[in-house]
């Protein structure tokens, strides 16, 4: 390129043409840092954290349609959900398909014995207490149910009729299935918190 006075531009900025060796090294740089880095967010997605969105009304009011989750997806590697824990687990109901993953709460650990009795949820034979509900359990009575090990009982926050499908309907679910603990809710901004 050449300016007005017919000097070379390219030359009074410092650069020089590349040959065609040059260009295919600085190519092939470009080349191996895009597909570092996007090994790296497929690595990271996979094994460490993803966002996931809130789909349906079974875990209100503590979660609503629509909100964006931090989900640490480290659980699965390293220790193991507590009781109270909200999780991301995948559905193994060929019916689930159109939602594969489900957001639920953790209320029955292995060995635990879970039990709805008077509208209220036991676990061996005590009564839980869950500020996170907006009222009783108004599904009924729930026979016991010994969750086996390396599983665990779920449940949807919104116990009111059918508004959940959770472990009364499908069973305890096992470790493999939890997906990962959700730690935030990250949008809408106004509705920031940790869970």
């Amino acid at each position: 390129m050449f300016n007005r006075l017919g000097k070379d531009r390219s030359a009074s900025c410092g650069l020089e043409p590349l040959d065609s060796q040059q260009l295919t090294a600085e190519i092939w740089e470009w080349f191996k840092a895009i597909v570092a880095a996007l090994l790296l967010v497929v690595l990271v997605h996979q094994f460490g954290f993803h966002l996931s969105s809130v789909a349906g009304s079974s875990m209100q009011p503590t979660l609503y349609e629509g909100e964006l989750l931090f989900i640490n997806k480290t659980l699965r590697f390293i220790g193991s959900p507590r009781r109270g824990d909200i999780v991301i687990i995948r559905s193994t109901d060929p019916a689930q398909l159109s939602h594969p993953y489900l957001v639920k709460r953790v209320v029955g650990l292995p060995g635990d014995t879970v039990e709805v009795r008077q509208n209220q949820l036991f676990v061996n034979d005590e009564p839980l207490t869950e500020s996170y509900t907006d009222g009783p359990v108004e599904d009924g009575r729930f026979i016991p149910y010994t969750v086996d090990e390396d599983s665990y009982f779920v449940m949807g926050d919104n116990r009111h009729r059918s508004a959940s499908y959770d472990s009364r309907s499908f069973g305890a679910v096992s470790a493999g299935q939890i997906e990962g603990r959700a730690e935030c809710i990250l949008w809408p901004f106004n509705k920031f918190k940790v869970l």
